[in-house]
């Protein structure tokens, strides 16, 4: 995993760009620890941050293929592919040559092979650019999934491109940092619309999408999404076909040159994870696997159980631990941990948009931080809620039948969630919110595809699954590269592997859930491996601290900051409704729309504003 930047500009000579490309870099330095690298040629400029991950000593970039001695082509690659030692033995088959043990140069060779339909090929979570060096074109490329992210932005006469919007806007042809407002409805709506990167001009590469830049311009293409097709197998086949794509896809994944991990919570997916990679580890001869767990300091003693959680998890990690038997740390953070300006300031750079939840998002940076001094990569059960319909709003009738965004019909989310709620009611008028989701789910469920025939419960559930694989699952995604790479850790998503989305999609949801529960298939495949309390616990999402020290020091930074009428985020704020929020009760941590989660906005926007100088262009 890595950190890429470029430029391409047609109309000047970039072989003297190098200290821009390499500014560029830099901020990235922190998803590449291991080294940097930079490729100059008259129209283009590609850097390169490293993780090395496999052939730690050949994998150097970016990459440059040749034949003959004539450089054909370059590569600045972020990502592992998982099957490239397939691919490897096919090219070599067809006479191709190679320097190194890497996945890097397996794609180079694949695109110098097949030309652009490579990419459906891959297996794997994947962002990279490749400069066709014969016809002068850049081709930016993302994983079907969205797992690792990719942003541009087109220029007069050619484009910018990072793996981070911190990237693009560290050179002067990108700035100033500029939000107009339609970036602005992006930030507050709780929705991610693919290709939107909020900054006024940038764009990011959408999940399976190619965008292509020469001197004709710049074009975009789909290589892969979400098809309905009918489902075939019955019951039994289709419990085992799952197993099997698990059991295949936790084994590609545990391919590794550097120590690796698990991240365990003790929910279902991740003790599924969890125990299918120690099951696959042992089978190998490589030992047993080596797992991580995140709790709060007096979690338990204050745990108050609410619509969204039943239970803490540190019980169900024990139960995991005592029956798979990994190598197991539970990193405790307390209050102090999470408010720490030094970790707030990290989670804002890493994220580069007031996007985050406060103390989610800081216990991540913390808890991925304590990680990486052990491993370099580590296995996480993020998204199996969203290919096997975990949510709870999934089994709500209510929710189903609503007409918009299933996480939006969450109390508090809907009209005016999270920050929003905060806003100068000018303001709120001219961004028209609502209209924003509305148009936006609109759009959304016009891309959902259809069976011919299908109607009722099922035609809706595949809609709502399909909202979720394309736009709510991206969201999660996002948090978990950026607080990850900004300690320099890879995270692997098994459950984003696409052939197992694209079978559990096409799943009848009567079927998804056969014994009245969700993730029903996933309990069913994975019932051999863990212990009867996970299998039979009901679905928590990631914990927020419940310590009521937490809130004291969240008000308390927010009433310091509303003291002031000169803060950057004045503009936006209705100071009122800022200093009634700090009066209300602290509702659910995390909620979408309680009083945390508003501070907490206030606080990063306020924050974001300063540190990135924001021009509003409302």
């Amino acid at each position: 995993m890595c950190g890429i930047s470029g430029w391409v500009d047609f109309d000047r000579d970039l072989g003297q760009a190098g200290r821009t490309a390499l500014a560029m870099t830099a901020t990235m330095a922190c998803r590449g620890p291991d080294d940097e690298g930079l490729w100059l040629a008259p129209h283009v400029a590609l850097g390169h941050r490293r993780l090395a991950v496999i052939d730690i000593e050949g994998g150097r970039q970016p990459m440059v293929a040749e034949e003959d001695g004539r450089p054909l082509a370059a590569i600045t690659y972020s990502g592992e592919v998982y099957n490239f030692r397939e691919l490897r033995d096919e090219l070599a088959a067809r006479g191709h040559r190679f320097r190194t043990r890497s996945d890097t140069e397996v794609v180079l060779r694949a695109y110098l092979q097949w030309g652009d339909d490579f990419v459906t090929r891959l297996n794997g979570m994947f962002a990279f650019a490749i400069w066709d060096i014969r016809r002068e074109e850049l081709l930016l490329v993302r994983d079907r999934m969205g797992v690792k992210p990719l942003y541009y932005r087109p220029t007069p006469a050619g484009v910018l491109f990072g793996s981070e919007p911190k990237a693009i806007l560290a050179n002067p042809l990108a700035r100033p940092a500029a939000v107009d407002a339609d970036g602005l409805r992006e930030l507050l709506s709780l929705v991610k619309t693919p290709e939107h990167a909020i900054y006024r001009g940038m764009h990011e590469v959408r999940p399976g999408q190619i965008v292509t830049v020469s001197r004709r311009g710049l074009t975009r293409r789909r290589y892969w999404r979400l098809e309905a097709r009918e489902h075939t197998d019955d019951l039994d086949t289709t419990v085992r076909t799952v197993r099997g794509l698990l059991d295949d896809i936790v084994e590609r994944q545990l391919v590794s040159d550097v120590p690796l991990c698990t991240l365990l919570s003790g929910g279902l997916d991740s003790s599924a994870i969890t125990a299918l990679a120690a099951k696959a580890s042992k089978e190998h001869g490589a030992g047993g696997i080596r797992s991580f767990a995140v709790d709060f300091a007096g979690y338990s003693e204050n745990f108050q159980p609410d619509e969204m959680r039943d239970t803490p998890d540190a019980p169900y990690v024990h139960d995991v631990v005592r029956h798979v038997a990994p190598d197991h740390s539970d990193i405790t953070l307390d209050s102090a941990d999470l408010m720490d300006h030094s970790v707030r300031a990290a989670v804002l750079r890493a994220r580069d948009l007031p996007v985050g939840i406060g103390d989610m998002d800081a216990s991540l940076l913390l808890l991925f931080t304590a990680v990486r001094r052990h491993s370099t990569v580590a296995l996480s059960g993020e998204s199996a809620d969203e290919v096997f319909g975990g949510y709870r709003w999934f089994h709500d009738p209510e929710t189903v039948a609503a007409d918009t965004f299933p996480w939006l019909v969450t109390p508090g989310a809907g009209r005016f969630g999270g920050l929003a709620a905060l806003l100068d009611d000018s303001l709120l008028r001219k961004l028209d919110l609502p209209a924003y989701r509305a148009e936006s789910y609109r759009q959304a469920l016009a891309e959902s595809p259809r069976l011919p025939g299908e109607s009722g419960l099922e035609r809706r559930m595949r809609e709502i699954c399909h909202l979720h694989l394309t736009r709510f699952v991206q969201v999660l995604l996002d948090r978990k590269d950026r607080m990850s790479m900004a300690v320099g850790l890879e995270v692997r998503v098994p459950f984003c592997d696409h052939r197992l989305v694209e079978y559990v999609f096409n799943t009848p949801w009567s079927m998804k859930t056969f014994d009245g529960r969700e993730k029903s298939l996933l309990r069913a495949a994975t019932a051999d491996v863990l212990p009867r309390s996970v299998l039979e616990r009901r679905k928590s999402p990631y914990p927020s601290t419940q310590d009521p020290g937490y809130d004291a020091a969240l008000r308390e930074r927010a009433a310091r900051l509303l003291d002031r009428r000169d803060i950057p985020a004045a503009p936006l704020i209705d100071f009122d409704k800022a200093r009634d929020a700090l009066a209300g009760p602290a509702g659910p941590g995390g909620a979408p729309g309680g009083v945390r989660a508003q501070l907490e906005g206030l606080l990063q926007l306020n924050a974001w504003m300063a540190e990135y100088d924001v021009q509003l262009v409302l």
